[in-house]
């Protein structure tokens, strides 16, 4: 079997799909995107493409090393992205050829489902409560939400007071009938996540993700010290290089690798091991598309220390663009109060539709993330 062709499209509501096929007729897809470079990320996965064509698909271990190495620069957002979507197409590819799920190919199903989340509101959530409530009725017990929205290097008490308000509003709403962690999407300094965390701690959060950016790890220890809160991080990390380094230093509570971002499943089952080697906790980050949840939920499968799973099913970054709207076999992502089931059939067990994914990629956007300002004019973290 060799490889014969790599095709992609961009599809809203800022996704990247890979189509790789064969000489004899399997095809892989996966899901190279880095939100907000799209356009990079898939001129780095034709760039790449020179390695693969002609190759056998099924030597996966071989073709990840050789994206990894062979290019001398190595690593980043852009290149593990690309790498990412290939090594899931690859995947996807190897499972059809043997006809069982890819977590079979892993060493078989370690659990009988795998628990996700929701997210509730957006960049500037207002009515947090009815967005939980409504979740709740479709069977969801668990969220992330944005912790606050921009704070300055050293902020005010009011905008403390904002942030520790919406989350009191929800307990007193909800109790512990809910479990819900908070994202503070690096937009808080190590001084102030320091007083935000302690004014949060009696509101008992699942988890906070990112309190610090990547860039500020050695924060993370220090941060996890003051606090029982568990610390979770990992969507900016982007190999197991990087985090053995914030294992290694300890803090951390729960790792996130990116499915889309970190290499692709072959890196992130390494990562996973990683992790539990410490008595770390894996919740893959995926506010993506089907492929990438599905890469993500094969990784759960086998990863006894995986514990739940991001989602974007209704997700307020999805404008113009579901889920499940690019997926033939809807009913295998199937939610039972907030659980999926593995999936049964061959590879990653998305069946695409094609189709539309072209008919909506002459619809697709340069969706970018905003762009923030403090009252000061300075750019903000958003």
């Amino acid at each position: 079997m060799k490889i014969t062709k790599l095709t992609t499209w961009r599809v809203p509501p800022r996704w990247l799909f890979l189509k790789i096929e064969t000489d004899e007729g399997i095809v892989g897809w996966g899901e190279p995107v880095l939100e907000g470079r799209a356009s990079t990320v898939e001129a780095a996965v034709h760039e790449m493409s020179d390695y693969l064509i002609g190759q056998d698909p099924r030597r996966i271990n071989d073709l990840w090393q050789v994206l990894y190495r062979a290019g001398f620069y190595r690593g980043g957002g852009i290149l593990m992205s690309a790498i990412a979507g290939i090594d899931q197409a690859l995947w996807d590819i190897k499972g059809k050829t043997l006809g069982v799920p890819v977590y079979e190919l892993l060493g078989g199903l370690v659990r009988d489902k795998v628990k996700t989340y929701s997210w509730v509101g957006g960049d500037r959530p207002a009515d947090i409560i009815r967005d939980i409530q409504a979740r709740v009725d479709v069977g969801f017990d668990t969220f992330k939400m944005n912790g606050c929205e921009e704070m300055a290097i050293i902020d005010n008490s009011r905008a403390v007071d904002a942030a520790v308000a919406k989350v009191a509003e929800i307990r007193s709403a909800f109790g512990n009938k809910i479990e819900f962690g908070l994202d503070f999407h690096g937009r808080v300094s190590a001084p102030m996540a320091k007083v935000l965390i302690k004014e949060l701690e009696p509101y008992r959060p699942l988890f906070i993700e990112e309190p610090v950016l990547a860039e500020q790890a050695e924060y993370y220890p220090k941060l996890a010290a003051q606090t029982h809160i568990p610390i979770a991080a990992g969507e900016r990390m982007y190999s197991r290089f990087e985090f053995k380094r914030v294992l290694e230093a300890g803090g951390l509570a729960i790792l996130q690798p990116d499915l889309s971002h970190a290499g692709g499943i072959t890196e992130c089952l390494k990562i996973a091991a990683m992790a539990e080697a410490y008595d770390v906790a894996l919740a893959p980050h995926c506010p993506l598309g089907p492929i990438a949840l599905a890469s993500c939920l094969h990784v759960d499968f086998v990863s006894w220390n995986a514990f739940i799973q991001e989602q974007s099913m209704g997700i307020h970054y999805n404008k113009g663009g579901e889920v499940l709207d690019y997926v033939k076999n809807k009913d295998d992502f199937k939610l039972e109060g907030g659980y999926i089931k593995p999936f049964t059939k061959p590879g990653l067990g998305v069946e695409i539709d094609e189709e539309l994914v072209i008919e909506r990629s002459k619809q697709a956007i340069a969706w970018k993330n905003p762009l923030w300002r403090h009252k000061d004019g300075s750019v903000a973290e958003w």
